[in-house]
C-alpha cells in the first residue's frame, strides 16, 4: 500500500477539517433535535422558517390520523381553517413547529405508524426520527464506499464528511424529510442485489418505491439488465407492503390517495406553488415552468408543467434503458445507481433545495473518489460542492427572481453530476496504477 498515492496530504487535510466541522455541526444540531427550546443550536438559528418548518410533523400527524381512521389526505389535518388557499399556506401547529402536508402513498405510513407505537409523543418521535435518518444514511454511505475498489473506497470515505457539512443536508436532517433515507435504502437494496441477497434487497427497494415512487426507476435498470430475480422480489415485496398497509390503514386511504394522486403528479397538491420564494428554490425539471414565470419569462401553469414532466419522463426512460445495457464495471455501478436516482428525483413537480442536492453531493464524492486526488481533482470537486451548497432560507430577504436565478446553479450541477455518472468512463492511468498497487 502506498499512502502518498492513495491519500495525499491535501486530501487528508481536507477530510480532517470536514470531519471536525461535521462533528461540531451535527453535535450542535442534535441538541436542538433533543430540545426544541434551544433554537440557537439549530442549523439556521437566524431563520424562523427553518426553525418552524418540519417535514416529519406530517408523518407524525398522518400516522396518528390513520390509526384513528381519519383520512390522511384531508387538508384540515395540516392547514388552518382561515387559510384562503390563495396566499402562503397557514399551517396548523405542533408545539413550535408548523405541520407540513402529508404527500406520500399510504404504505409509507407503516414506518411512522410503527415508530408512533414505540414513542407516541411528538418530541420523542422527532428525536427518534432524526437518529434513525442519520444512522441509516451514514451506514449506507459507508457500505457503498466499501463496495468500491480499495483506493476509491478510501477516498470515498475521506470525502464523505463533505456531504454531512453541506447546508442542504443539515437542513434536511433538521426538517426530518425522509428523502435522504429513501435514497440510502434504494442504494443499499442495489448493493444487496449485487451480493445475491434478493429478499432483503427486494424488501428495501419495495419500501422505497411504494413510499416515494421515484426509486421505481431502478426497476427499469433491473429489467433491462435481465436481473429477473431482483425485479421479481421487488415486485413481490411491493405487493406484500401494499397488502400489509391495506390491513393497517384501510381501503379508504387508498381511495383517497387515488383522488389525490393527479394533484401530486401534476403539482397542484403542493402548497409551495402558492409561494414565489418556494417556487424559486424548486430544482425539479417540471418546476422550471413556474421558475420561468417567477422570472417574468412566461405565464404558463400546471398544464405546461405536466407536459414538461411527461416529456422528461420519456427521455429519462430512454436514457436509463440505454445506459443499463452497457457492461458497467462493478466499481462504477454505485455511481450509476445514484445517477439514475437523481434523474428520478428531478421528475417530481416540487423538489426543494433542502433535499434535492443530497444525492448529487453524495455522488460527487463517489465520482471524485475514482480519480487520483490531484490538485485538479480536488479543485473541481470543491467547486461543484460549493455550487451544490448554495442554500437560502425562505424568510431571509431576497427577491424571488434573484433566488430563482441563483438556484439555477445547483440545479445545473445536479444534472451535470448525474450525466457524468451515466457516462461510461475509462479509468485514469494513475487510477489503474493505484488499483494495481492496492
Amino acid at each position: 500500500m502506498v499512502p502518498s498515492s492513495s491519500a495525499p496530504r491535501s486530501l487528508l487535510v481536507l477530510s480532517g477539517l470536514a470531519a471536525l466541522v461535521a462533528l461540531a455541526v451535527l453535535g450542535r444540531l442534535t441538541v436542538f433535535m433533543a430540545d426544541d427550546a434551544r433554537p440557537n443550536y439549530s442549523a439556521f438559528p437566524s431563520s424562523g422558517w427553518e426553525l418552524r418548518h418540519s417535514c416529519v410533523s406530517s408523518y407524525f400527524v398522518a400516522a396518528g390520523a390513520a390509526r384513528e381512521g381519519r383520512l390522511v389526505y384531508r387538508d384540515e389535518l395540516y392547514t388552518a381553517p382561515n387559510d384562503d388557499g390563495k396566499g402562503v399556506r397557514k399551517p396548523l401547529k405542533l408545539g413550535r413547529f408548523d405541520i407540513d402536508v402529508y404527500e406520500y402513498p399510504p404504505p409509507f405510513l407503516l414506518l411512522p405508524g410503527a415508530l408512533r407505537a414505540v414513542v407516541p409523543g411528538w418530541a420523542a418521535f422527532r428525536l427518534l426520527w432524526f437518529v434513525l435518518n442519520g444512522v441509516v444514511v451514514a451506514f449506507v454511505m459507508v457500505r457503498v464506499a466499501r463496495a468500491l475498489p480499495p483506493p476509491a473506497a478510501r477516498r470515498a470515505l475521506l470525502l464523505a464528511p463533505l456531504v454531512w457539512i453541506a447546508l442542504p443536508t443539515l437542513s434536511a436532517l433538521q426538517k426530518g424529510n425522509v428523502q435522504l433515507m429513501i435514497v440510502a435504502l434504494a442504494m443499499l437494496a442495489m448493493l444487496l442485489f449485487e451480493r445475491r441477497h434478493f429478499a432483503a434487497g427486494g424488501a428495501l427497494l419495495a419500501f422505497a418505491t411504494v413510499s416515494k415512487l421515484f426509486p421505481g426507476l431502478l426497476l427499469v435498470y433491473l429489467l433491462v439488465r435481465r436481473q429477473w430475480r431482483a425485479a421479481a422480489w421487488t415486485a413481490a415485496m411491493s405487493a406484500l407492503l401494499v397488502l400489509l398497509s391495506l390491513a393497517v390503514v384501510g381501503v379508504r386511504q387508498y381511495a383517497a390517495f387515488a383522488d389525490h394522486l393527479p394533484g401530486l403528479m401534476g403539482g397542484e397538491a403542493f402548497p409551495a406553488f402558492r409561494n414565489p420564494s418556494a417556487i424559486a428554490i424548486n430544482l425539479s425539471i417540471p418546476g422550471l415552468v413556474f421558475k420561468l414565470k417567477v422570472l417574468g419569462l412566461g405565464d404558463l401553469s400546471f398544464g405546461a408543467s405536466k407536459i414538461v414532466g411527461w416529456l422528461y419522463t420519456l427521455v429519462v426512460l430512454v436514457v436509463v434503458a440505454r445506459v443499463s445495457r452497457h457492461p458497467w464495471p462493478d466499481a462504477d455501478r454505485p455511481a450509476l445507481w445514484l445517477g439514475i436516482l437523481i434523474l428520478a428525483t428531478l421528475r417530481s413537480p416540487f423538489l426543494p433545495q433542502a433535499y434535492a442536492t443530497f444525492p448529487p453531493l453524495w455522488l460527487l464524492t463517489l465520482l471524485a473518489a475514482r480519480q487520483p486526488p490531484t490538485a485538479k481533482t480536488l479543485l473541481w470537486t470543491m467547486a461543484a460542492w460549493l455550487a451544490l451548497n448554495v442554500y437560502w432560507p425562505l424568510d431571509w430577504p431576497l427577491d424571488p427572481r434573484v433566488l430563482a436565478l441563483i438556484t439555477l446553479g445547483p440545479q445545473a450541477v445536479t444534472v451535470a453530476v448525474a450525466a457524468l455518472a451515466l457516462r461510461p468512463h475509462a479509468p485514469h492511468p494513475a487510477a489503474r496504477t493505484d488499483a494495481a498497487r492496492s
